[in-house]
């Protein structure tokens, strides 16, 4: 089977797998009481209390099966990603799962959570640099062929770029469909920059760089399936297990590539997030109380302002796919 028919091959069969798992899921995890407390001072949100979480499970394995299904097994950087997503994944679990354990809307400990995901970014930074063949220091300039060699360098912007990608993606993750669609609109731009830079002789490895490809249209297909459960109304959300995977996903693909400077432009609204939950926190700590947004992350700002969760939703979809089209009509022009 050539590269092509695998890419629309996986993705279907994710797609699949996914819409049929996720109503037994949905049924365990309500058995179970694993359902979304919503917290008071989100008053908007509260007709959503008691709903399903931790879904993030179903598509995360999914992804995970249909990529040893269809990726061959000697395919490292595939392998390395699927290991990072499902860590990330197992971060978030964990901090779900205590959450209902112990019935209390704080999970890990912030410490807990930073010391487990820098464990993780450590171990792959390392990775990356100790095996030049595969990765390496280089990394591309978004929206050409030309690429600088960070050198050691590479090892603490590794971590910087896990680290910021995987909380930008978990605190995306606010409204039904949000972080689904916008990962899905992400994920679709960065297989055609793949796809440019094999027809144009820029991958490091063909076949490690059409891995990624093929596990990145596994994770479209997979977050499809999932939509058909967490767009508005949502009948499940994918709580950290999900969010924190996926975070993990996209900066792993993203890294392995050597095209990690392409995140906080096809990213922009995980960016969005990230930033302005910064602003926030920094301007309420100097001001003594005053705030920039009505709420942080930005989509709640927007919440608050009286737009519908379905328009939020569908703005950032819209503009994340945007950027990424146009991303990738530059660089097909720039290298041409």
């Amino acid at each position: 089977m050539n590269f092509y028919a695998k890419l629309v091959l996986s993705g279907i069969v994710s797609f699949i797998l996914v819409a049929i798992i996720m109503p037994l899921i949905i049924r365990v995890l309500r058995k179970k009481k694993m359902e979304q407390n919503i917290l008071s001072y989100v008053e908007m949100h509260s007709i959503k209390n008691g709903t399903p979480t931790m879904g993030g499970i179903g598509f995360i394995l999914a992804i995970i099966i249909c990529s040893l299904i269809f990726v061959h097994r000697d395919n490292h950087l595939m392998l390395m990603s699927l290991i990072i997503t499902f860590s990330y994944s197992l971060i978030g679990f964990l901090d779900d799962f205590i959450k209902f354990k112990m019935h209390r809307n704080l999970g890990l400990r912030p410490y807990q959570k930073i010391i487990s995901q820098l464990s993780v970014a450590i171990a792959v930074s390392v990775f990356v640099y100790l095996n030049p063949n595969l990765v390496g220091s280089k990394i591309f300039i978004p929206f050409s062929s030309v690429m600088v060699d960070l050198k050691w360098g590479i090892i603490p912007f590794v971590i910087l770029i896990f680290i910021a990608t995987t909380n930008s993606v978990n605190l995306t993750d606010g409204l039904d469909g949000l972080a689904s669609i916008t990962t899905i609109s992400y994920l679709f731009c960065f297989v055609l920059i793949l796809i440019i830079e094999i027809n144009r002789g820029l991958a490091s490895s063909d076949l490690q760089i059409q891995g990624l490809a093929i596990v990145s249209v596994i994770s479209i297909g997979a977050l499809f399936g999932f939509l058909l459960y967490n767009s508005y109304p949502a009948k499940i959300f994918m709580g950290d297990t999900g969010s924190l995977g996926l975070g993990g996903l996209v900066a792993s693909v993203s890294i392995f590539s050597r095209n990690s400077l392409y995140i906080p432009i096809l990213g922009v609204v995980f960016v969005a997030s990230s930033v302005s939950v910064i602003i926030q926190v920094l301007h309420f700590k100097r001001t003594h109380g005053k705030r920039v947004f009505l709420m942080a992350p930005l989509h709640h700002h927007f919440e608050k302002k009286g737009v519908s969760e379905v328009k939020i939703v569908s703005w950032y979809g819209i503009i994340s796919l945007f950027l990424g089209l146009t991303s990738v009509l530059i660089l097909m022009l720039a290298t041409n």
